[in-house]
């Protein structure tokens, strides 16, 4: 019998690594970052056409490699980081594993120049899925310049399951972000078809943050700094009054490096216990400086979970240094001393007893029950009548106000539901500014008002999507809309969906927007802040079909222009909120899965009464 068990060839086993690390375009950029980081460079150029799937390119200005180093370094596990077991705990750079670049160029053309500071001429290679083409002396500056096109030339597969160019581009800005955050030291460029994406100079961490952020987180942020014998801990957290429901800006960082960590980050929410409203989070940047022998960073090759040897230590650290940041930094109102024009309140001194009691003056001789004098009244005008006209008008003459907007664009009550509407209550009851409660014939029909409004606006804004046309109301004043580059990214995938939703939006250039528009029933809520919310809940939508998006679209406008909890409803408004409702397309649940009405049946209140 022949043996069956046999080595791979390179070129399979670099595919199968670069299956693991290299997932997209922003993998490629993060590694060759990473790899100029640790190269000692102080300046970095990033590149990319297409969102990474024609070209990306790294420029820096670190060390660079002689031409030995040059070719050693796209064979599998070359790597300068290490040299023993031991080095992986102490590990104090980005990359050690040495897979990076034999699994970029297992799936992509790569063009690699380089030249050390000491050389005269640098080198020149090309390589071709895991194949060297050519190597060549070239003048060239210090530093390395990697040139990656066709990524995933040789998998088809891969290459067709990308996403579209403005969702790669957006994970790209992250993976860009996360790195840029670590070394506010570093001047990043990022450059994306020929124009400039960001642009962050050389300086301090909170101008980093602030240039990568906007100027208006600048202004939210609380300096958190605690150092201890197991680690040290630095960075900011935002004010209380920061906290929102989508788009808080959280980061950690362990010695330098991006992470995840779902149990610190509830020690943060735990020290805004009481101070935000529950489901928002506010923004931080937290950064850990610990022993390397206390964690492991090799457990996942994106390298983004990280095991802590004194998880718990380092949990009652951080939360107490948030709460310390908190009480330390936190605004009070300041003492106003501008008393000009305001009533002297006279100071209490114990040992001057000319202060006089205050006495009560009354008049002893007045009788309520003695009958004074009383002007004449006057009689009725003759022409009363045309006092009260409004009020004798029929209900048919009257215009009530339109608090949900047009109907006509519902479709009409399902035969399914139709006997539930039939022998409903014309009267209703709204319990708590929550529940508007109707009897029915099988017993008490409970509807909770916002979700029944979410569910109507829901299926209001998807029509309008289908058929692209809406009602806007223009604002007085257009008010001017700062993002950050990730989020302008997505902002510019999803305006065309928002101008058929009745926004009004125009390009200032850079990441500012002007919303000179909202759609018409929108009237009194903040275009800005509306704006910021709905570009988040796109961001997070990992589905990139048309139809999730404008799912995910209707469905976050619907909620933040739904009647809030709390609001008093009259009988008409809340008839028209029960009609409505029963003239969608499924009026049991929203559009996320929650519950929207109730019946308690009638033998089961009886029930309750024995």
């Amino acid at each position: 019998m022949s043996d069956v068990i046999q080595l791979l060839p390179d070129s399979v086993a670099n595919q199968i690594a670069a299956g693991e690390v290299i997932q997209r375009p922003a993998s490629v950029i993060k590694e060759l970052v990473e790899n100029s980081v640790d190269a000692g460079a102080k300046n970095i150029q990033v590149l990319v056409v297409d969102a990474g799937r024609t070209t990306i390119q790294v420029i820096d200005d670190g060390r660079g490699m002689s031409e030995t180093d040059a070719r050693l370094a796209f064979e599998r596990h070359a790597t300068s980081k290490i040299r023993k077991a031991d080095d992986l705990f102490a590990l104090h750079t980005m990359g050690f594993r040495g897979e990076a670049l034999p699994s970029i160029v297992a799936v992509a053309q790569v063009e690699l120049t380089a030249r050390m500071s000491g050389d005269e001429l640098g080198t020149r290679l090309l390589m071709q899925g895991s194949r060297l083409v050519s190597q060549e002396p070239v003048a060239c500056p210090v530093g390395c310049n990697f040139k990656v096109e066709n990524l995933f030339f040789n998998v088809p597969a891969r290459r067709k399951f990308l996403k579209s160019n403005t969702t790669e581009l957006a994970n790209i800005l992250t993976a860009f972000e996360r790195i840029a955050l670590v070394y506010p030291d570093i001047a990043f460029t990022l450059h994306s078809n020929g124009s400039e994406l960001m642009n962050l100079r050389a300086g301090t961490l909170r101008q980093r943050i602030v240039d990568i952020f906007g100027k208006k987180l600048n202004q939210e942020l609380l300096p958190v700094e605690v150092d201890t014998a197991i680690c040290r801990i630095s960075g900011f957290v935002g004010k209380p009054e920061s906290a929102k429901k989508k788009g808080a800006h959280n980061y950690f960082f362990v010695n330098g490096r991006y992470m995840r960590h779902a149990y610190f980050h509830k020690a943060v929410a735990s020290a805004y216990d009481r101070l935000v409203p529950q489901g928002e989070q506010v923004p931080y940047f937290i950064y850990f400086d610990v022993s390397p022998a206390d964690i492991d960073v090799n457990i996942h090759p994106t390298k983004t979970e990280i095991k802590f040897e004194n998880e718990q230590s380092i949990w009652q650290i951080l939360m107490a240094a948030v709460r310390d940041a908190i009480g330390r930094f936190c605004e009070v109102p300041s003492i106003d001393f501008d008393t000009e024009g305001r009533p002297d309140i006279p100071v209490f001194d114990p040992m001057n007893n000319a202060v006089e009691m205050p006495k009560v003056s009354y008049n002893p001789a007045y009788n309520p029950f003695q009958s004074s004098a009383r002007p004449a009244q006057h009689t009725a005008p003759t022409d009363w009548q045309q006092l009260y006209e409004g009020a004798l008008a029929t209900p048919a003459d009257t215009e009530t106000p339109d608090l949900f907007g047009p109907t006509d664009e519902l479709p009409a009550a399902t035969d399914k539901h139709a006997d539930l509407i039939a022998e409903k209550s014309p009267a209703h009851y709204q319990y708590k500014g929550r529940y508007i409660m109707t009897a029915v014939k099988s017993g008490l029909m409970i509807i909770d008002q916002q979700r029944a409004d979410i569910r109507i606006r829901y299926e209001r804004y998807m029509a309008q999507l289908s058929r692209q046309t809406a009602r806007t109301q223009r604002l007085l004043f257009p008010e001017v809309l700062q993002l950050p580059p990730s989020d302008a990214v997505v902002l510019q995938r999803i305006m065309p969906d928002l101008q058929h939703m009745g926004f009004e939006l125009s390009d200032l250039g850079g990441t500012s927007y002007a919303v000179a528009g909202v759609p018409a029933e929108l009237d009194g809520m903040d275009p800005v802040t509306l704006v910021r919310h709905i570009v988040a809940d796109a961001a997070d939508s990992t589905q990139g079909t048309a139809e999730a998006l404008h799912a995910a679209l209707a469905l976050s406008l619907a909620r933040h222009a739904a009647i809030p909890q709390g609001q008093v409803l009259t009988n008409e408004e809340m008839e028209r909120v029960v009609n409505e409702l029963f003239a969608c397309s499924n009026v049991n649940y929203t559009p996320d899965g929650r519950a929207i009405l109730c019946i308690l049946e009638q033998h089961d209140i009886e029930k309750l009464f024995g």
